[in-house]
């Protein structure tokens, strides 16, 4: 089995988000399904089979939820120092095209969220900044083309 790799905050929002499905979604999704459940006929009972389907959903979620956090190799980055770009690494890059410099933190798949500064360590820029050091130019094709970053600074936090 893979690990899944996850930070301190990472596993919080996993079994935050796991916790809602199982104290707050399944049961009011179970109270859906018996209030459509007394309106009769299941046959041609819309709200009925849209509350089976959504249960169906919500159950699917747990499982996989329940899995990644069993697979969950969870990794302080208060703790790690390197000189070099690695997991849980926050990196502020200089764009080379318009000097803009930008802040990511890298993170593993469960976790990543462009909008918050987060990006996975699978994606063509985590993958391209791996094992880079302060100083380091990273090149890498995004969708619009060919980017070039150049690392200022590095910290765990």
């Amino acid at each position: 089995m893979e690990r899944v790799f996850l930070t301190v905050a990472g596993e919080r929002m996993l079994r935050e988000r796991l916790r809602r499905l199982k104290e707050f979604e399944r049961p009011k999704n179970i109270q859906d399904i018996e209030e459509a459940r007394a309106h009769g006929d299941l046959s041609e009972n819309a709200e009925y089979h849209a509350a089976k389907e959504r249960q169906s959903m919500i159950d699917v979620n747990i499982r996989d939820l329940e899995d990644k956090i069993s697979r969950a190799e969870v990794i302080d980055t208060a703790k790690l120092n390197s000189d070099r770009v690695v997991f849980g690494a926050k990196v502020v890059l200089l764009d080379l095209a318009n000097d803009e410099q930008v802040t990511y933190q890298l993170v593993g798949a469960e976790e990543a969220d462009i909008e918050a500064g987060r990006i996975s360590l699978t994606a063509p820029l985590g993958k391209a900044l791996i094992g880079k050091r302060v100083g380091d130019t990273v090149q890498f094709r995004a969708p619009g083309g060919v980017r070039e970053y150049s690392v200022e600074d590095l910290r765990f936090e």
